[in-house]
């Protein structure tokens, strides 16, 4: 049986992979200003995070205009809301002290 910790997600072990995941959790879309402003981070960060969960399958992209300004807006896929559930799984059993 593996260990807890090696049940969690490499894909989350940067703060700004899981604070983009923690939003996008329980919002439905969310629009990259949005996230740029909360996470606190350059556009190009959040860019390079944002694609490396969507080649993973995690987070799905939307690109549209409102009015003639362009929009993009996140949000998480199934996929993605299953690895993050296992991932917060196996860190609660970390701090119940569950490690083996």
């Amino acid at each position: 049986m593996r260990s807890i910790v090696h049940q969690l997600d490499k894909a989350f072990e940067n703060r700004i992979r899981l604070g983009l995941m923690s939003i996008l959790s329980v919002n439905e879309w969310v629009e990259f200003k949005e996230l740029k402003s909360l996470l606190e981070v350059t556009d190009g960060n959040l860019a390079s995070h944002i694609g490396a969960l969507e080649k993973k399958g995690l987070v799905e992209t939307r690109k549209r205009f409102v009015g003639k300004k362009p929009n993009t807006s996140f949000r998480i896929t199934e996929e993605g809301r299953s690895a993050f559930g296992n991932h917060l799984k196996a860190l609660e059993q970390l701090l119940k002290g569950g490690a083996y």
